[in-house]
């Protein structure tokens, strides 16, 4: 598989939003994208505040553009804050290194794009986005 198609990304966010419903999580946002940053789908649900949109959108473009989780991107803000605080000037606001977007993942570890979710937690995004990658039958490495 070379690319994420748009059925593959409706899948994953319908995926993702069922998954925070389980979970009694707040409304959500998901976005997905392809390994350059470009939007192949993207939902908002209804009662999600307005911010929801912009927040998945910059958790999952910093993951597509550095190559790993938010998660990962948290972590090493927290070492190197200048660096980062660089990055998002650059980024024009449009990287945000907070917990709640993982790769898209080939079988082959070909990063195939980035999910990006917000609503609930750090963490409850997070394992939407993975939920919602998994029930696809796709590959993801959160961590």
């Amino acid at each position: 598989m070379s690319a994420l198609t748009l059925k593959q990304a409706n899948n994953i966010i319908e995926n993702a939003i069922a998954h925070a419903h389980a979970s009694d999580i707040k409304p959500l946002a998901v976005v997905v994208l392809d390994p350059s940053g470009n939007i192949i789908a993207a939902q908002r649900e209804d009662n999600a505040s307005m911010f929801r949109l912009d927040i998945a959108l910059g958790k999952a473009w910093g993951a597509a553009a550095m190559g790993c989780s938010s998660r990962a991107l948290g972590l090493r803000a927290k070492d190197n804050p200048a660096f980062f605080t660089t990055l998002a000037a650059t980024a024009k606001g449009r990287f945000l290194p907070q917990t709640g977007a993982v790769l898209v993942k080939a079988e082959d570890g070909a990063i195939l794009g980035a999910v990006g979710a917000s609503g609930g937690t750090g963490d409850e995004d997070e394992a939407c986005c993975v939920k919602g990658i998994e029930a696809a039958g796709l590959r993801t490495n959160a961590a």
